[in-house]
């Protein structure tokens, strides 16, 4: 900071800014207000169907929410600018007082330029005029005034230099649209860039030179500051993709560095989390240190990291760090694109086992996450796709084709992970064998077609289906029912199998009418079961397969089964309502319309529980109280009432779980079902009905028929219709035949031929 700079400055412009910027402020404020509760708020209770489903919707909430980073973004830039208009005023004043107590005792600074300046005599006693007293002074005086205003220009120049690095970093975080920094003052931000830098040099150490110290400080900082965008950015950048994994590798391997290993051993799992946290964080900069980290990183990939030639690939590293937070689409996207081209040239496209993957004594223990050594990349690498639903759908679709192979066409990386990979064998410190990689291919997949991060339910932000979504579900529908066995002999992966069939189930549902798209009947069904985004077009034939395999395990079938009912009690809702316009019915006739949707849907759970009965038949298969304990924790997943799970509208017949508006026929009655659904689960009511009636399937199925008559009768009553007891019959009815021709048609015979 020049000394004429500070000591002559006009804050005119400076101070237009701020005023500026809080007027911005107070603008965006009102505009995020309305942008919330009147667009997206009006987007989530109106009805939308095809293309709006699929971008309108989407486009509506992704704008609202620019509305909210441009307040959030505006907000943080007003503060910083303001701090710093108040302090380098303060500043000024500071500079002026001293100066003027210089005078005081006949002394004066002045400017030297190059950032200089000199404490020098004001008048000297002989040429001071005649009968004039100069003051006198020390060289103490001139010292201390010296070093008075030295420390007021530094302090004027840390002021102005850091609101100028933040400000920058901001600016570069996002290239299109607003950043979601949020700093209450600037030195909050400069902080959060200066611990960045600090601990990105602990980081760079040579892995061998680190101490438990530097550890705990790592490890500190990044749990602080993990979600902080600027310090992320920074930390990335300034320590390099290269650093970041030789950290990562040495720390964890005992040649390298054993002190740290064994002394802060059981923190390695909590900076393996922070870590991954904060690079998932920094990936979403789009500054363009943070581009050129990116592609360096994927360019690693194949190389060998650590001090060690026979050591770990950049994959194998970096991999396990993506098992935390939410990493950029296009990141994955492009990482995984060159993983999958390493891979599959290591092993011939499926040909032969992947030996590169497999941990030796030279590759330390890269996962604390969990029981796998992390040395197979896929593993950590789908983990972290499960949290990034979009670089999910789109890398399961991507297809490969070798260019120096036979293969006359290409297979999709949804084909290869699922059907033709030989995944590395490992086992746990007990012996037991792990399948965390295939685990993690299922969560993967669960992201990937249901468009929200796996273990979560759908919100009213979630899109509807898209036709890369829709595309993979019918894969995932046709591998199993081409091989049930995929599934079955690999039950852990069912969970993610059963919530995603609770999210398709409008398409299943279609699927068991038999009825052709190409037909005039089609139409019909399309309003039977409207669908908001795109058709996955799954077969009859599979989806049986696909939910008998999916029924064998106690949370899928708990999955499917309390979705099912869910979707059935708010179809009937739609349907009786007296209100709804021709061009969205079904029938005309109230009974053809009920007993269509019963038969239907008990089909739906008839095969669901012939699954549950294969299983129970196996030698060690699970017992039928996993299976209640299975559909009451489903109580717990989609809400603490069962009430707030549902609504009303069109779109609510989507997916059994998101909807407009909690209330109205809809919520009424499968708030009534569902009830009735967990009760029974938590009392073993099928348990108990099964040794009075020696049947467990014929004890599902009188089950079920109550399910589907109370969802039936409940929206009767709601709409105040005169001939409930006659939709009840009608539902019992439909859905009695329908649970029957489950059996039939698991078999190949015709629907109908099994009435036992």
């Amino acid at each position: 900071m020049d000394l004429d700079a500070l000591r002559f400055a006009n804050f005119k412009t400076l101070d237009d800014a701020v005023a500026d910027w809080s007027l911005l402020v107070r603008h965006l404020s009102d505009l995020k207000k309305q942008a919330e509760e009147g667009l997206h708020k009006a987007a989530n209770t109106a009805d939308w169907s095809g293309l709006n489903a699929q971008v309108t919707k989407e486009f509506v909430g992704k704008t609202a929410g620019e509305f909210a980073d441009a307040h959030t973004q505006a907000n943080t830039i007003h503060k910083i600018l303001s701090d710093t208009q108040g302090e380098l005023k303060q500043y000024k004043k500071d500079l002026e007082d001293a100066i003027s107590r210089g005078l005081k005792k006949n002394l004066t600074v002045t400017s030297t330029g190059g950032h200089g300046f000199t404490v020098t005599m004001n008048i000297h006693p002989d040429r001071a005029a005649k009968g004039t007293t100069v003051p006198e002074h020390s060289e103490s005086d001139v010292t201390a005034l010296r070093d008075e205003v030295q420390r007021i220009l530094d302090k004027a120049s840390e002021s102005d230099n850091s609101a100028s690095k933040v400000l920058t970093a901001i600016a570069d975080q996002a290239q299109m649209g607003f950043a979601d920094a949020d700093y209450k003052d600037r030195d909050s931000a400069a902080e959060a860039v200066k611990a960045a830098e600090d601990l990105s040099k602990i980081a760079a150490k040579n892995p061998k030179d680190l101490t438990p110290a530097d550890f705990d400080k790592i490890n500190a900082g990044l749990e602080k500051y993990k979600d902080d965008p600027l310090f992320a950015e920074r930390f990335a950048t300034q320590l390099g993709p290269k650093k970041t994994l030789e950290f990562w590798e040495g720390i964890n391997d005992p040649h390298v560095n054993p002190n740290v290993g064994r002394e802060r051993l059981d923190k390695l799992d909590d900076l393996q989390r922070n870590l991954g946290l904060t690079l998932a964080t920094a990936t979403r900069s789009d500054s363009a240190d943070m581009t050129s980290w990116k592609g360096n990183m994927i360019k690693m990939g194949d190389q060998t990291i650590g001090p060690n030639s026979l050591g770990p690939s950049g994959f194998q590293v970096m991999s396990n760090l993506m098992r935390t937070g939410d990493y950029d689409d296009d990141f994955l996207k492009s990482y995984g694109t060159k993983l999958m081209e390493t891979e599959r040239k290591l092993t011939r496209d499926g040909e032969m086992d992947n030996r590169t993957w497999m941990r030796s004594m030279n590759t330390p223990w890269l996962n604390r996450i969990g029981d796998d050594s992390g040395s197979d990349p896929l593993t950590g690498y789908l983990k972290g796709l499960s949290n990034s639903p979009d670089a999910a759908a789109d890398f399961f679709n991507e297809e490969y084709l070798p260019k120096d192979d036979d293969h006359k066409e290409a297979v999709s990386n949804f084909k290869y992970l699922f059907e033709d990979r030989k995944w590395p064998e490992e086992t746990d410190l007990h012996g037991d064998d792990l399948h965390t990689g295939q685990n993690n291919l299922a969560l993967a997949l669960e992201a990937a077609t249901t468009g929200h991060p796996a273990g979560e339910l759908p919100t009213l932000d979630t899109p509807a289906h898209t036709a890369d979504q829709a595309k993979l579900f019918n894969a995932i529908v046709s591998s199993i029912g081409d091989d049930p066995e995929r599934l079955t002999g690999n039950s852990y992966m069912s969970d993610s199998m059963g919530q995603i069939a609770s999210e398709y189930l409008p398409d299943i549902n279609r699927a068991t009418t038999d009825v052709s798209r190409d037909s005039s009947d089609w139409g019909e069904i399309e309003n039977l079961y409207p669908i908001d985004g795109a058709d996955s077009e799954v077969n009859h034939r599979d989806v049986t397969k696909f939910l008998f395999a999916v029924g064998q395990n106690p949370e899928g079938y708990a999955a499917v089964e309390v979705g099912q009912e869910a979707y059935m009690s708010k179809l009937m809702a739609h349907h009786l309502d007296p209100d709804l316009p021709a061009d969205q019915r079904f029938s005309n006739d109230q009974e053809t319309t009920v007993k269509y949707i019963a038969e239907r849907s008990g089909e739906v759970s008839g095969t669901l529980g012939l699954g549950r009965q294969e299983e129970l038949a196996k030698p060690a298969g699970d017992e039928d109280k996993d299976f209640d304990y299975g559909v009451s924790q489903r109580k717990n997943i989609i809400s603490g009432t069962v009430g707030t799970v549902v609504g009303v509208g069109t779109s609510f017949v989507a997916t059994p779980w998101v909807g407009a508006a909690v209330g109205g026929a809809a919520g009424t009655a499968t708030s009534a079902v569902l009830e009735g659904v967990f009760k029974d689960a938590e009392g073993h009511a099928l348990e108990k009905a099964s040794d009075e009636m020696g049947s467990r399937w014929q004890a599902g199925l009188s089950r079920n028929n109550e399910y589907v008559a109370l969802g039936a009768q409940t929206a009767a009553n709601e709409y105040h219709l005169k001939n409930t007891d006659d939709i009840g019959t009608w539902a019992r009815e439909g859905s009695r035949q329908g649970y029957i021709n489950a059996r039939s048609i698991l078999d190949g015979q015709a629907p109908g031929s099994t009435t036992h």
